[in-house]
């Protein structure tokens, strides 16, 4: 699929390929052996529905905080879950920042 991948993407952005010094894959196989929270080489952390997004990784109104008022969570098992938008972060960084006033 890599190639493909890329393909489509240097359809949309000529010279994109050009751009490539390197790259890395790994299966379904490879990202389970990797780290065994990837079942089947799902990096979301399992089934992505309502009652994931409300009680991950615990239910409550701030999802990114831990014990620790200085460690805060910000990964696929955090709302709105796993993908490339960086919201998870966005928000833990957002509460974090909150409670440092």
């Amino acid at each position: 699929m890599t190639e493909r991948i890329e393909n489509q993407i240097e359809r949309f952005a000529p010279g994109f390929k050009d751009l490539i010094i390197g790259r890395r894959t790994r299966d379904t196989a490879a990202m389970q052996a990797y780290n065994e929270n990837f079942v089947g080489g799902d990096i979301n952390g399992g089934m992505q529905n309502l009652r994931q997004m409300v009680v991950r990784p615990v239910a409550g109104p701030h999802p990114y905080a831990t014990p620790d008022k200085n460690i805060f969570i910000c990964s696929a098992s955090t709302p709105p879950g796993g993908g490339v938008h960086g919201l998870c972060g966005y928000l833990a960084a957002k509460l974090a920042l909150e409670r440092m006033k």
